[in-house]
């Protein structure tokens, strides 16, 4: 039986993780979460976990009180969260966590032998060569949760040998502003933003969704987990969400991974590999969609995407920059202090003043990050 620790266990993906432990009688020893006290107990009373941790020290001072009658040991802050990242009992930690958060964590659980399910981007994308290489030196796998990076891993099965491999295509939804342009983005409001045509994810991802951030953070994540050269990596729109992407092989075959729109597909992947395993998923009908579309994607309109592929292109702190200075222009467009458009501009701003620094400590990126962000916040 496996046993599994799930950090970001009441978000979207963590509950769907859930839903595939439960199916499978998976042993979850840890959980994680920010302040849902309420999700955190309906947990902690299903799965009997080990350790948790709550990220607010009030919501784990609540969380001790409602729980004293069970075994739990409730942590608090980053400490309780590496705590559970690194905690001996299990073998997999699936990484959930929204944000930069998510980076120490992970490598924490890679310190510690652990192999990592991740759902994390901002993992890879500030961290970098610095999660890989201990990855590597620890001899630890790191398996992608995310559906587009899952599909890509998937289809890479399809040969042994990397020199055959010629490209991978990202597929894109276009989220929920697919076809307009940047004159008629101005005014858009977060709940506009907020409509994502095909994927039920948090806040934050479908605000990167809808700017398109979010398939720039994973061009850049498809770099490190597959070691492919950008001008190999391609993005596709495809509105419907069936083919999660695909590998183009040498000999100009193309392998894609399809399926119904539900993150529980590569979340048990990840969990099962390299079984395969019955799911609860529904299986996909390709007669009902009749037809799947697929377009070029609007460089010009959603310049988040060119944030992100230059961010990679200099390499360094830059993505770090990139990621900082998107999750608080994100937060400011759903205060409603910045419109729409001005996520973009303030990303590349920030960016571009990172430190080019091609070798660098995970206390360079905590900084690059952190200057980003002040970056934003002072000149919106």
């Amino acid at each position: 039986m496996k046993k599994i620790s799930i950090l970001g266990s009441t978000g979207s993906i963590g509950t769907q993780s859930l839903d595939v432990c439960r199916m499978h009688g998976y042993d979850v020893k840890c959980l994680t979460a920010n302040t849902d006290v309420d999700k955190m107990e309906s947990q902690i009373r299903e799965f009997h976990p080990d350790l948790v941790c709550m990220m607010d020290e009030n919501a784990a001072s609540d969380l001790k009180a409602r729980v004293s009658d069970t075994s739990v040991k409730v942590l608090s802050s980053m400490d309780g969260l590496i705590e559970c990242a690194a905690y001996g009992a299990a073998d997999v930690v699936l990484n959930s966590v929204v944000g930069m958060i998510g980076l120490i964590p992970t490598l924490e659980a890679v310190k510690a032998k652990k192999t990592i399910a991740l759902a994390n981007k901002e993992t890879l994308v500030a961290g970098g060569s610095l999660v890989t290489n201990l990855a590597k030196e620890n001899g630890v796998s790191i398996l992608p949760v995310d559906s587009e990076h899952s599909a890509i891993f998937q289809a890479l099965q399809g040969s042994p040998c990397k020199e055959a491999v010629k490209k991978i295509i990202l597929t894109a939804s276009g989220g929920p502003f697919f076809e307009k342009k940047e004159s008629e983005l101005e005014n858009v409001t977060a709940a506009d933003a907020l409509k994502h045509p095909n994927w039920d994810m948090g806040a934050k991802i479908t605000i990167d969704s809808a700017t398109m951030m979010n398939k720039g953070l994973e061009f850049i994540e498809a770099k490190w987990l597959f070691d492919m050269p950008n001008e190999d990596i391609e993005i596709v729109i495809h509105r419907e969400s069936v083919v999660h992407s695909a590998v183009v092989y040498s000999d100009n075959s193309m392998i894609a991974q399809l399926g119904v729109p539900d993150m529980r597909i590569p979340i048990q992947y990840a969990l099962t590999y390299p079984q395969r395993e019955p799911s609860h998923v529904a299986p996909l009908s390709l007669p009902d969609y009749g037809k799947l579309t697929f377009f070029e994607p609007d460089y010009e309109t959603f310049k988040c995407i060119n944030v992100c592929k230059k961010a990679i292109e200099k390499g360094g702190l830059y993505p770090a920059a990139a990621n900082g200075a998107n999750e608080e222009s994100v937060k400011l467009f759903l205060n409603g202090k910045i419109k729409f458009t001005d996520i973009a501009y303030l990303n590349e701003e920030a960016m571009l003043k990172a430190q080019d620094k091609k070798h660098f400590t995970l206390e360079d990126v905590l900084e690059a990050d952190r200057a980003a962000r002040d970056y934003v916040i002072n000149n919106y």
